[in-house]
C-alpha cells in the first residue's frame, strides 16, 4: 500500500504530478494599468495640442472603441446632474501655456509677436483677394446676363423700355411703369408691360438664381383710389408681375414680391424727371454670392453700377474689339518709340 502524500501512477508505470499554482497572474492586471496609463497619456497629450480638429477626431474614436458615444461631442444631453443641455470644444488659444494662466502673444519675443501679425494680415489679404476676384467674375457674369435680355428686348423692339444696375444685390433690371405697364393709382397689366415680361421671362426662366419683384411709386402725394397708400399699391403691383412670371415658366419657389412705396426713389424727387422714374418696377436677378462678396459688385461692376441703358451681345463684342485693338495700337507705338530710341542712342555712341 502507497502512503497518503506518496506520488500517484497512471496505468504503463508513468507518473502524474501535481499541477502547480500559477504565480504570474498579477501581470494580466498589470498589463491592463499599464495600456490604461498608456491611453491617458495620450488623452493629455492630445488635450495639450493646438490642432482641435485632431483632439476631437481622437475622443470620437476613443469614445466609439470603449464601446459609447461621448455627450461632449455629440452636443447630446448628459445623465450626470447638473449638466447643460449641450456641450462644445473650447478652442486653445495658439501660444498659450495652460498652467501659466496667460494666452495669446503674452509669452512671445517682439520677433514672434510681429511673425504672428504678418501672418494674419497675409491671411486676410488672401480673403481680400479671393473675395475679390470672385465678385469681379459675378459681375462679369451678370454682364453677360444683361446682354441676352437685351438681345430679347431689341428682338422685340423694347430696349428702351428697361434699364440696369448691378449693385449687391445682383442685377437690377428696372421697368418704368408710366403708363405704359400699369395704369395711374392701378395694379393691372398694360399691354405694353406684358410685352417686355414676354421678352424677358424666357432668359430668367433658365437662370439658377432667385429673383425678387420691388414695387416702387414716386413721390407725389395724390391720393390713391384703389388702395389706402402707395404700400399697398407698390406691393400689388409687384404681385402682379411675380404672378404673371409664373404663368411664363418661372417657379414660384424663386420668386418673392415687395412693396417698397415711395421710399427707394431711382433718382432725386426735386428732379422733374422723378415723376416718372421713380414709379416703376425692379425685377432684380439675386446673386448667390455670399454678403461680403457681394458687397463689393457695384466696384467690381464699374461704369454698370449706374443705370444704364442695356447692352446687346453684338454691341458688346464691338465694344471689346475696338478696345483690343485701341490697346494692340498703343502698344505698337510704345514698342516703336522704344526702338527708335533704342537705335537714336546706338547711332550717338557710334
Amino acid at each position: 500500500m502507497s502512503s497518503g502524500g506518496g506520488a500517484r501512477r497512471k496505468k504503463g508505470g508513468h507518473e502524474e504530478h501535481e499541477e502547480h499554482v500559477n504565480h504570474e497572474r498579477w501581470l494580466v492586471s498589470y498589463a491592463d494599468m499599464l495600456t490604461l496609463l498608456f491611453v491617458l497619456f495620450v488623452v493629455l497629450y492630445s488635450m495639450s495640442d493646438v490642432n482641435m480638429k485632431k483632439f476631437a477626431q481622437l475622443a470620437q474614436g476613443l469614445s466609439s472603441g470603449f464601446g459609447a458615444q461621448s455627450a461632449a461631442f455629440s452636443g447630446q444631453v448628459s445623465t450626470l446632474d447638473g449638466s447643460g443641455h449641450s456641450a462644445e470644444i473650447v478652442k486653445i488659444d495658439p501660444g498659450a501655456n495652460p498652467g501659466d494662466g496667460k494666452t495669446g502673444t503674452s509669452n512671445m519675443t517682439e520677433k514672434e509677436k510681429a511673425a504672428v501679425q504678418a501672418a494674419v494680415q497675409a491671411q486676410d489679404r488672401s480673403k481680400a483677394s479671393k473675395n475679390a476676384q470672385a465678385a469681379t467674375k459675378e459681375a462679369e457674369n451678370l454682364k453677360k446676363l444683361e446682354n441676352k435680355l437685351s438681345d430679347a428686348l431689341a428682338k422685340a423692339k423694347l430696349l428702351n423700355a428697361v434699364q440696369f444696375t448691378i449693385d449687391r444685390r445682383g442685377l437690377v433690371v428696372t421697368i418704368v411703369t408710366n403708363e405704359v405697364v400699369f395704369d395711374g393709382n392701378r395694379a393691372d397689366l398694360q399691354a405694353g408691360g406684358k410685352k417686355i415680361l414676354n421678352a424677358l421671362a424666357p432668359t430668367l426662366a433658365k437662370l439658377p438664381n432667385n429673383i425678387e419683384v420691388d414695387g416702387n411709386t414716386n413721390q407725389l402725394k395724390a391720393v390713391t383710389t384703389y388702395y389706402p397708400s402707395g404700400w399697398e399699391l407698390s406691393a400689388a403691383r409687384a404681385s402682379t408681375t411675380v404672378r404673371y412670371l409664373t404663368g411664363h415658366g418661372l417657379a414660384k419657389n424663386r420668386l418673392s414680391a415687395v412693396g417698397f412705396s415711395d421710399t427707394k426713389p431711382l433718382i432725386d424727387p426735386a428732379d422733374p424727371r422723378s415723376i416718372t422714374m421713380n414709379r416703376r418696377v425692379d425685377v432684380v436677378v439675386l446673386t448667390t454670392l455670399p454678403a461680403d462678396q457681394a458687397a463689393l459688385l457695384p466696384a467690381a461692376a464699374g461704369p454698370d453700377a449706374k443705370l444704364h441703358t442695356g447692352q446687346t451681345t453684338a454691341q458688346a463684342e464691338a465694344i471689346a474689339k475696338a478696345a483690343a485693338a485701341a490697346n494692340g495700337a498703343t502698344s505698337t507705338s510704345t514698342s516703336t518709340t522704344a526702338t527708335t530710341s533704342t537705335t537714336a542712342t546706338t547711332t550717338t555712341t557710334d
